[in-house]
């Protein structure tokens, strides 16, 4: 048996091969992640006499090229948490690290493991595509709140509390009307300065052009808040072209999620399950597509329990002698990602409380026994995720059956 350590990077990878008892097959070796290096690599791998497995640390998308590579060669690959690795086999007080440490060290972790080890298989194109659309709408998120907290902070010095006065919706494109209305009027003088009828009438004709509902109140009330704040600067070249330019990114932010979604739903849509998702309580068109993303192919879990903890809503027992902790916090060691999609579906169904529905029934009897918000907010998802893995798992069952 030969147990292949791959220490992946980015562009390189770092390569020991191990045998029993510390065997040692060929030192640590750097290879590059080009074709000719990883085809050398996997006809070396397979010159090799015995059984050989292949093991590196799932590192994001750096260790995708040689996964993919050494899996379509024919070779046993398996990619395992970092955390895992991490953990094991710490038994020295140095705390040095280098590639050819950690090659050897997931050579070893192989052998010891060498029953245990889940075999790797690439995603199907539709889940990877969805995964890495959802990675990439969850960045710009953060980068659309960030812009937002920036209009806003400009606005304070033209025209305070702009954001306020406009409770519209964001459109299925992606435009918000308060953010159009301060590229248009991004000063409270750009109101103030016309009579309310003047401005009415500019507001209607605004209205009409970028496809608004006109309200002639709503109007009133514009003119009267941009009358009574009138901005902390006077009105500039510098202080326009600031404020249009936060609005202009703020607009692109909103642009481009839009289409993320979009390109999210129909990947979705691509999917086998994507039926029985989008018909659980709570599971809209942007949270369905989400959770999809996160959770991936719901059969590489052996068990609902097994999707509960990587989501890292579990709750590990805790006993040491005398001592027998029930009563404990979640792990948080799995998807951040799918945590926050989950609080949000639970957020759903907490609101619009349907009493039919099993996870909003365990919900309610969770908050008479006076559990706190987070506690039965997670334990709901608990449930959420053990339903979901049921009526998923047993959805594929029946298309493989009827597919035979």
């Amino acid at each position: 048996m030969n147990a292949v350590g791959i220490d992946v990077s980015k562009g390189k990878s770092m390569v020991a091969i191990l045998r029993p008892y510390g065997e040692v097959v060929l030192p640590p070796f750097e290879i590059e992640h080009t074709d000719r290096h990883i085809a050398q690599l996997a006809a070396l791998i397979k010159s090799l006499d015995g059984e050989t497995r292949v093991v590196m640390e799932y590192t994001g998308s750096y260790h995708a090229p040689v996964s993919h590579r050494l899996y379509n060669a024919g070779i046993f690959v398996c990619v395992v948490n970092a955390k895992l690795v991490h953990d094991y086999a710490n038994n020295s007080l140095r705390r040095a690290k280098t590639d050819k440490k950690d090659a050897i060290k997931l050579a070893n972790y192989a052998l010891d493991h060498w029953a245990t080890l889940p075999a790797w298989y690439p995603e199907e194109e539709a889940r990877a595509l969805l995964k890495s659309c959802y990675r990439q709408y969850g960045e710009y998120a953060k980068v659309q709140t960030m812009l937002k907290n920036n209009l806003i902070s400009v606005l304070d010095l033209t025209f305070p509390n702009l954001n306020r006065l406009f409770t519209s919706a964001r459109r299925v494109g992606g435009t918000e009307k308060w953010v159009d209305f301060a590229y248009t009027f991004w000063h409270s003088r750009c109101v103030s300065s016309m009579t309310e009828e003047e401005f009415a009438a500019v507001y209607r004709d605004w209205c009409d052009g970028k496809g608004y509902r006109f309200s002639y109140d709503k109007a009133v009330a514009v003119h009267q808040a941009a009358s009574t704040n009138t901005g902390v600067v006077q009105p500039s070249g510098t202080m326009e072209l600031l404020v249009r330019h936060a609005a202009q990114q703020l607009r692109n932010a909103h642009l481009t999620m839009g289409r993320l979604a979009e390109q999210m739903t129909m990947l979705a849509s691509l999917l086998p399950e994507y039926g029985v998702v989008m018909g659980m309580f709570g599971v809209g068109e942007t949270l369905g597509p989400q959770l999809m993303a996160e959770i991936g192919d719901v059969r590489r879990f052996r068990s609902k329990r097994a999707l509960v903890a990587f989501a890292g809503i579990d709750v590990p027992p805790y006993q040491s002698g005398t001592v027998d902790l029930h009563s404990r916090s979640i792990s948080k060691r799995g998807s951040a990602s799918l945590r926050r999609t989950l609080f949000l579906v639970m957020s759903g169904i907490l609101q619009n409380a349907p009493e039919n529905e099993p996870v909003y029934a365990y919900m309610a009897q969770k908050r008479s026994e006076g559990k706190p918000y987070r506690v039965y907010m997670m334990a709901a998802a608990n449930k959420f995720l053990r339903i979901y893995y049921a009526r998923v798992t047993e959805h594929l069952r029946r298309l493989e059956e009827e597919f035979e």
